[in-house]
Formats: C-alpha cells, structure tokens, sequence
C-alpha cells in the first residue's frame, strides 16, 4: 500500500470515528430518556480499505413494542375504573361503618324496636324518624356522588378525546416526514422515535394496533379494528352530556363516524383509558345507583300504608315517600334514592306527629291502624319490623339477590361495591406490573445502556489516536524521503 493510500484510509477513519462518537455521545446525553433508543452508525468498507459511514440506524423491536402497547392500554383501563371505584367507596364506608346503607338500616330497625317497647313514648318515636332521616340523606347522598362520578367519567372522555384527536394530528406530522424521507438517506432515528412516543401516549387513552408498510408508512386501528389512521388521521368525536342524570344514558364515542365505545355496541374498544372511563359511566355507576335505588323503593313499600276504613284506597306512602309523593312503586325507580324523603306527616321538625309510625295515618285517616288512639298500641311498629326483614323481590339490574330482606339487600350492596373495589385495585396493580415489565422489557432491547456507550466510545478513541499516529508517521515518513530526495 502507497504511503498516499494509507494517509487517505487514515483520514478516512479519522472521519468515520468522529461521526461515531458524534453518535455514542448523542446516546450518553439521552440516557435518561426513556424514549430514546440507542442510535447506530453503519460503517462500510470502501476501496482501498478507506471506511465511511453509510448512515444511522436505530434498534427496534416492534414485537415488544406491541406488548408494551397492550400492556399499558389494559392498565389504564383498569386504573380508571379503580378510581372511580375509589371514590364510590369514599362516600358509603364499608359494611362496619356507621354511614353506610345498611348500617343506618340496621339503626332504622333498632329503633323501631325501642319504640315498640315504649310505644307511649314520643321521644323514642321521635328517634325513629330521626334514624329514618339519617338513612333518607344517606341515599341521597351516595346518589350525588354516583351521579358526580358519571359526569366526571363522561368530562374524562372528552378530554381523553381531545387528547386522542391532538396526537393523532401529531402522528400524522411524523408520519409523513418518515414517508418522505424514505430511501433518501437520511436520518430519521429522532422522527421515529418521536413516532413511536406518540403510540405510547396514545395507548394511555385507547387500545391499538400497528401495521407498517415498505416505505415506513405506518397505520392505527383500534383494538377493535377500527382505522384511527391510514394516510391521514380519521376524526375520533364525542358530545359531552350537560349532566348525566340517573336515567340518562350517555353519548357514544366515534371514531370516522364509527361507534367505538357506548351505546350502541357495535366495534367497542376493550382497552385504555377511555374504555374504563365508559365502563364506569354506562355500567359500574348505573349498575350501583340501581341498588341504592332499590333500597328507596323497598323502604317506601316497607313502610307504605294500607287502607283501614274499607274503602278500598290503593296503598298510599307512609314514613318514606318518593319527593312527597303518595304512590308506592311497584318496580324500579331511576334516581329514586336522589328523591326520596321523609314524610312531612310524620316528622316533628316539619310540623309533623311521629305517633304516626305507631298509630298509622301518616297517609291520611283512612290508613289509621290504632282506630282506638291507645299509647300501648305496638301492633302497626312490630309490622314494620317484620317487614323489614320480610323476602322482598328486587330488580336484577342490581346484580346482586333477586329475592332478601331489606336488611341483607343493603348489605349485600355495600358488600357488592367493596367486593368489586378490592377486586379492581388487585387487577390494577397486576396490569400495572404487568405494563412495568414490558416497558423494562423495551427500554433494554432498544434503550440506551450507559456502561455499553462508554466502553464503546473509549474504543473508539482509541481508533482515532491510532489512526493519528499513522497519519503522523506517514508525515514523518514522506519529510525524510523529500529531505533525502533534496
């Protein structure tokens, strides 16, 4: 090999090397960003045995990038729903607390035992309705607070929407610069990971699935199938609700005009955030308000009143009543337990005469039990024990005992809410495990790895000085033949 030729392949991996510690420091600096994958300059032998750098690559791994994808996409499903979960919880205790339903049920009958062994006793009277009003603010209350977690469901899928909408838009911009740049050469490692940042985040909000085509061109569907991009970015919308009553069914979620999650159900998906937030808008919270709604009802029907003067009236609302209403409902009532009160006949603060409960009348004096007005009379208040621990039927919507007394109906719901809660906090933090491990996964098939840059990067500069030292020997060299030659 001529001393020129040696000079020229000595300056030509003086040139590679420099580009490759360009590179290797450029992986140093991102060595925190989880983003990031670990670049790679292709080195390619030329003639003569000079090297150059045929361009930059990135390691990927699109199989566990799809785990990660789908491991994170279930684990924001089940965060939501946990959440939500949560803050039912919050408001109705657990079966032992003495705010929950059933505890106050249980209070309610209590009470109406001690009136019935001082039945002559108005103040004990007067704690029966105060134990009835304690357990009619408990059930409006918890019907507040699924009703607050249904519209903050249903605010959450707007926002996740939106959120959905804004980095698709964002795809669609890197997309196109991995298109166009296709064959050309250059280095597109930076846009592709910033492409493939966008499908992490977008994994929080819905579940999806990737395909990529020769040219880089890359397609989103659902995890139900349906395009959320190809080519150009598909519009994903929604129409908040003002305010999701009991009764209220909330909008669906379309994506290019196809219905994705609601009502109907048609190519639902089954993954990310936004599927928990639906689930708990359409399914958990209605089906809780079912049971609390039950409860009303089976109160209003325990303590309605029947007709005592033969005239045939129809049962009338006794010591419960749906908003001041003289009807007893006969099947189930959405919001019912938003709407339920106590009786103004009954309750001493409204003007009202709490011997009511024990003489009947509450509805009216054809409803009268203690036709003779004695104070002994406990006839009418031992009915309403046995009632409450009589088998009633109850809606199915419930998902809990068709057929029970009020007392274990009410304790079976609450029983039913932390049941479901436990349940969903230990799927949480399995999935959540779950999408760790395949982040970790990833991040070490196509991350940065510190020890691995730096030992690289010593390397290559020992390379360099090598590479010095030739071109200064050949200088030497070529110095003493020309002070020969002279």
């Amino acid at each position: 090999m001529s001393l020129t030729q040696s000079t020229s392949n000595a300056l030509s991996s003086i040139s590679t090397v420099s580009e490759q510690i360009s590179v290797v420091s450029q992986n140093i600096a991102r060595v925190n960003n989880t983003d990031a994958s670990r670049k790679v300059a292709n080195v390619v032998s030329g003639p003569g045995g000079g090297v150059s750098i045929a361009g930059v690559t990135r390691t990927a791994n699109k199989l566990l990038l799809d785990t990660y994808l789908d491991a994170n996409a279930s684990s924001q499903t089940q965060s939501a729903v946990n959440s939500a979960l949560d803050q039912l919880q919050n408001t109705v205790g657990d079966t032992d607390s003495d705010t929950s339903p059933a505890a106050l049920m249980s209070k309610l009958n209590t009470a109406l035992q001690n009136y019935s062994a001082t039945p002559q006793n108005s103040a004990v009277g007067a704690t029966v309705v105060t134990a009835a009003q304690e357990l009619v603010t408990s059930l409006n209350e918890a019907t507040q607070a699924v009703t607050d977690v249904r519209n903050q469901a249903d605010s959450a899928i707007a926002t996740s929407v939106g959120n959905i909408n804004s980095l698709l838009s964002q795809f669609q911009t890197l997309n196109q610069q991995v298109v166009s740049a296709s064959g050309s050469g250059r280095d597109i490692t930076d846009v592709l990971d910033a492409r493939d940042t966008v499908l992490k985040q977008l994994s929080n909000e819905i579940g999806i699935r990737t395909a990529t085509r020769d040219n880089g061109d890359m397609a989103i569907y659902t995890d139900s199938g349906v395009t959320l991009f190809d080519k150009t970015a598909r519009s994903v919308t929604f129409q908040q609700s003002a305010n999701l009553s009991a009764n209220s069914v909330g909008s669906p979620v379309y994506a290019d005009g196809v219905p994705i999650a609601g009502t109907p159900h048609m190519m639902s998906i089954s993954s990310g955030k936004l599927a928990g937030l639906v689930e708990v808008r359409d399914s958990i919270a209605p089906t809780y308000q079912s049971q609390l709604d039950e409860m009303a009802r089976g109160l209003i029907s325990t303590f309605a009143e029947s007709d005592q003067s033969g005239s045939g009236l129809p049962d009338a609302a006794g010591l419960f009543t749906d908003g001041g209403s003289s009807s007893v409902p006969t099947s189930i009532v959405p919001g019912l337990a938003g709407s339920i009160k106590i009786n103004a006949s009954a309750d001493p603060t409204q003007g009202g005469n709490a011997e009511l409960i024990r003489d009947g009348g509450i509805a009216g004096a054809s409803y009268t039990y203690n036709s003779d007005g004695g104070a002994s009379y406990t006839d009418r208040i031992q009915q309403l024990i046995t009632n409450l621990g009589s088998t009633q039927a109850f809606d199915s919507s419930t998902q809990i005992h068709s057929t029970g007394s009020m007392l274990d109906f009410a304790k079976s719901s609450v029983s039913w809410l932390e049941a479901l809660r436990q349940s969903s906090s230990n799927e949480a933090e399995s999935r959540q495990t779950i999408a760790d491990r395949a982040a970790t996964s990833l991040s070490q098939a196509t991350g940065v790895n510190l020890d691995e840059e730096m030992t690289n990067l010593l390397s290559l500069e020992r390379t360099f000085q090598a590479s010095s030292r030739l071109i200064s020997t050949v200088d030497n060299m070529i110095s003493t033949l020309l002070q020969a030659a002279s």
